[in-house]
């Protein structure tokens, strides 16, 4: 269009020619004003120039000339940086399509987006560009912005095509051959980057950059010396990041070399990537550590390692155990030499590893699986082992060290060969007396049987006989335990046994149970003559010596035993005093007795045995026709001890001594306060009996009659029947033909529910459901005794029914009677068995405050045994957890580790461990934790809760190795314990989240 009117323009009539000069004239003047805008251009005067250009463009209206001037106008903006530089290029493309200044256009684009940094949009100009059409400089330029904007895209094919072609150039040359350096050195071509680099003319100003990358190559290729010569000078020249990048490859040069003294400075100066090391950069720091002898260091180093699982870490966990050895920390040792043997890297590492991990499973105990396995295990892998003979010494040793009795006796039932025979006979003892502690007797007994199948070693079977003997005695089985213990005495070897110094009172026991009591009472004088130490039993051994003669009848020599028992003020000392006094009276002594009775009511008023004590002071004094003095003892026992089981019997007591002197209406007062407020008893129905004599003999039958009327228990027509029914049945009972006194006696109660012996009738029939197994059905009748007034009869059913209900955890029925049992109960220990047995009912119904009421009971008793006092502790204890009441806790498991034995001393074990990392004394609390998984490696629930701790332990002493692997572990190991598990992958959780901000290699 604009060639067509310059045509039109030249055909013009003659009459424009007038305007058309007028027009040239001003057409020339722009001409001039656009050739000095060149001009200025052409001098670098760009603002200049650029304002002449915009005056032109506007003046003058030719296309071309227009064109020229958009063009100038946009590249003077570029020049001079202007910040509409790249929109005024790209509007002359666009505005004027056929300029012949169009491809130099795109080179200035182009280049100007270079010049900003926008290298894609760089690359998307010149790849508009002919290339053909460019000049040499142009050229230069096109290549080697187009090759780094290539390269800085990540396309290194395409970079390298284009920045060859400039490597020569004066202006570009050595910027290519850098970059065409770095490329090759990407590519691991690194024979081409050391050529390209060399041949950098500007070496100094890529100096720093190509020093790295010359160090880092001749590492690669295992130029070691020549990147340490490369690096060294360079390190003070680097930043930040380019000195901890030079350190790397430095140390682990010096590290290759051997040179580990001078790495560890230069591996130290490392700062990883983003800060974090890799499980590499640990083992690096920590191996030149471990072979400068520095273990301390080393270990610091390697237990960083976590989670490895390559060459590089299995290789680490085996330095980090012999660093552990070293250092004398075996149980870390044995972890890491278990995480070594784990790996199959380097086989050579991993049977040294397995070696070692089982001599130290077998040295210090294994937490995580029996140590018999362990070294039967390494046995089955490696048989051709050199160390065969020392590891199968170590396997029939750890059967008896390792005290998990459990899992070895599993192995040795498996593999009865006849090297492990010994090793069985003491591993069935063992675990018996692991039971025995427990409680599990029935289990003991099968153990102990089995160890004396054995016979192998005299002493161990002499052991196993007398514990066999001890747990018959429990299980009630007194023939077979005297034979088991006499047995056990007529061993040779039982005299090298910590057991036989009480055997003689073992077996006097026996006896006294089996009621031969001349036996027994040989046998405790026996223990007496030679007892040493333990005044405790020997306090006891003269209280039953004295039973026994008391029995016998052999009263003076009774007394001689009692007196001994109260020259030793030990415990009991009011029941030996109670006995000598009664046995003065069946030596005619009465003054004696009375006397010794009356010193008993001053000294022990709140004994047991005081109200026993009063009524004998009453029978006496009636014997000794002193009948004044015998109102008064019974008044005193009536009014002091008002829940006695004897009140009843004083009240009759007394009523007989007025009936004898004649002084009825007092007499039937009494008889009838008997009968009033015992109903049902024995005495009630003799008071009924004598009362009618009174009535008979005065003459008033009628006033007889109405009274009895009154009585619910009383039916005179029945009574023939009534007492041949009750005497027919009470004769099967006491001939023991329980079944048919069960008949009987359950006709007798259905036919006289209220008969004159029903409270004896039910309690007969409740002892007979009893002894049959028949529980259930025992429960209403010792409910109807229990329902009446005391008797002979309350305390053994309320014992009984307590029982009933605690075999079956119906702890809501069984604390009520339980509770009356303690309050009513004569003799001390079913005081005891009443308050250990609330404790637990207490505890179980989560009512911690009344547990710990009774536990503290149960505690302030001296009689009570080890057993129950552990149990007493550690319902303390645990009470005092769930209220969170951590003193009285902490000072409950403190106790209980004192006397506690098998689980119970576990728990305060892992407790022990537990509030010690809570203080943060964590090698303290590690050595609680070592002690539990050596010494009670059979109870697995608070092995496994221990380790927990014992991770948390090695955490707080920045081993983060030890904390991971034992967490594992115990993952691993532990699943049969839910909760053990959760709480193990909790602490995990956390500790690879802490360590994941310091180390790369954790995956998180």
């Amino acid at each position: 269009m604009r060639r067509l009117n310059r045509a039109l323009l030249f055909s013009l009539p003659f009459w424009g020619l007038s305007l058309s000069a007028q027009q040239s004239t001003i057409y020339t003047h722009q001409l001039k004003d656009y050739d000095k805008a060149v001009a200025l251009y052409n001098d670098k005067q760009y603002q200049a120039a650029q304002i002449l250009f915009e005056k032109t463009k506007t003046d003058n209206r030719d296309m071309d000339v227009q064109a020229d001037c958009a063009y100038y106008i946009a590249t003077c903006a570029v020049k001079l940086n202007q910040k509409d530089a790249g929109a005024l290029m790209e509007d002359f493309v666009e505005d004027y399509p056929t300029s012949t200044k169009q491809n130099q256009a795109f080179i200035e684009v182009a280049g100007y987006n270079f010049s900003q940094g926008r290298y894609k949009e760089a690359l998307e100009w010149y790849d508009k560009v002919d290339e053909s059409s460019l000049g040499d400089a142009d050229r230069d330029r096109y290549n080697f912005q187009k090759g780094y904007s290539y390269f800085n895209a990540g396309d290194k094919k395409e970079a390298d095509k284009y920045l060859e072609k400039v490597k020569n150039s004066k202006q570009y040359g050595s910027q290519a051959k850098y970059y065409l350096g770095f490329i090759a050195y990407e590519g691991d071509d690194y024979k081409k980057a050391t050529q390209l680099f060399e041949s950098v003319d500007d070496k100094e100003k890529y100096s720093e950059k190509m020093s790295y990358f010359q160090a880092d190559m001749n590492f690669k290729q295992g130029n070691f010396q020549k990147a340490i010569d490369v690096g060294v000078p360079q390190i003070p020249k680097s930043d930040a990041n380019e000195k901890s990048e030079l350190s790397k490859i430095i140390g682990e040069s010096y590290f290759n070399l051997g040179q580990y003294d001078k790495a560890i400075p230069y591996l130290k100066a490392y700062r990883g990537t983003k800060g974090k090391w890799s499980n590499t950069d640990f083992y690096q720091l920590g191996y030149a550590y471990y072979k400068q002898g520095d273990y301390e260091n080393a270990i610091a180093e390697f237990n960083k390692i976590i989670g490895g699982n390559d060459s590089v870490a299995q290789n680490a966990y085996y330095h980090l155990g012999e660093s552990y050895l070293k250092t004398g920390k075996k149980q870390q040792a044995l972890n890491a030499f278990k995480n070594a043997s784990e790996m199959e890297f380097d086989l050579k590492i991993q049977e040294d590893a397995y070696l070692n991990y089982a001599k130290l499973s077998y040295e210090i105990g294994n937490p995580y699986q029996s140590t018999p396995e362990v070294l039967s295990s390494f046995m089955e892998k490696y048989p051709a082992t050199p160390f065969k003979q020392e590891i199968q010494n170590l396997l029939i040793n750890s059967y008896i060290t390792s005290k998990n009795y459990k899992e070895a006796l599993v192995i040795l039932e498996k593999s009865k060969s006849p090297e492990n025979r010994v090793a069985y006979q003491k591993v069935t003892f063992y675990r018996g007396m692991e039971l025995y502690t427990d409680g599990n007797y029935q289990e003991a007994l099968a153990l102990f049987k089995k160890s004396l199948a054995e016979q192998r070693d005299a002493r161990f079977t002499a052991r196993a006989t007398f514990w066999k003997a001890e747990t018959e005695y429990v299980l009630d089985q007194f023939n077979e335990a005297l034979i088991s213990f006499k047995q056990f005495a007529g061993f040779a070897e039982a005299k090298t046994t910590p057991e036989y110094k009480n055997i003689n009172y073992n077996i006097a026991y026996t006896y006294f149970k089996l009621k031969e009591y001349d036996q027994a009472a040989k046998y405790f004088t026996d223990y007496v003559a030679t007892a040493k130490g333990d005044n405790v039993r020997l306090n006891d051994a003269l209280l039953r010596l004295g039973d026994s003669q008391f029995v016998a009848g052999k009263y003076w020599p009774a007394m001689e035993a009692y007196n001994k028992a109260i020259d030793m003020k030990g415990i009991d000392g009011d029941y030996a005093l109670f006995q000598k006094a009664i046995s003065y009276g069946f030596v005619a002594r009465n003054e004696k007795k009375i006397e010794d009775l009356t010193k008993f009511v001053q000294t022990y008023p709140k004994s047991k045995y005081a109200d026993d004590a009063l009524y004998e002071m009453g029978n006496t004094y009636v014997t000794e026709k002193q009948t004044d003095k015998a109102i008064v003892a019974y008044d005193r026992l009536i009014a002091e001890y008002k829940g006695s089981s004897y009140v009843s019997r004083a009240i009759m007591r007394q009523a007989l001594i007025y009936y004898n002197a004649e002084n009825d209406e007092k007499a039937l007062v009494k008889f009838k306060k008997v009968v009033a407020e015992f109903p049902n008893t024995p005495e009630a129905m003799e008071a009924v009996q004598t009362a009618r004599l009174i009535y008979v003999d005065n003459g008033r039958t009628d006033e007889y009659a109405a009274w009895v009327k009154t009585l619910g228990f009383v039916d005179i027509s029945d009574a023939d029947l009534d007492n041949t029914a009750f005497e027919a049945a009470e004769k099967q009972y006491l001939q023991n033909n329980t079944k048919q006194a069960i008949s009987a006696l359950s006709s007798y109660v259905a036919k006289f529910p209220n008969g004159i012996s029903a409270l004896k009738a039910n309690f007969y029939l409740a002892q007979s459901y009893y002894a049959e197994g028949l529980e259930t059905n025992a429960i209403p009748n010792y409910e109807f005794v229990i329902s009446k007034s005391r008797s002979e009869f309350s305390e053994q059913a309320l014992a009984r029914l307590s029982q009933i209900h605690l075999k079956k955890n119906d702890y809501a029925k069984a604390i009520p009677v339980l509770k009356r049992l303690e309050a009513e109960a004569d003799y001390p220990q079913n005081i005891t068995f009443a308050q250990s047995n609330l404790m637990k009912s207490y505890y179980d119904q989560q009512d911690y405050a009344n547990a710990v009421v009774y536990a503290d009971k149960v505690l302030a008793n001296n009689k009570t045994e080890d057993r129950v006092k552990s149990d007493a502790q550690i319902i303390v204890a645990r009470s005092a957890v769930k209220t969170n009441d951590e003193p009285k806790a902490r000072t409950a498991y403190a106790k209980l580790l004192t006397i506690a034995k098998g689980e119970l001393a576990a728990e305060a074990l892992y407790y022990d461990a537990y509030f010690k990392n809570k203080d943060g004394k964590f090698e303290a609390s590690n050595t609680a934790v070592q002690k539990l998984s050596k010494d009670y490696s059979g109870y697995k629930y608070f092995g496994a809760k221990g380790l927990i701790v014992m991770a948390k332990n090695f955490y707080g002493l920045k081993d983060s190795f030890q904390a991971t692997y034992i967490l594992e572990s115990v993952i691993k190991n532990f699943t049969a314990y839910p909760d053990v598990i959760a709480d193990a992958q909790k602490e995990l959780d956390v500790i690879k989240g802490q360590e994941a901000t310091r180390n790369s290699s954790i995956q998180n």
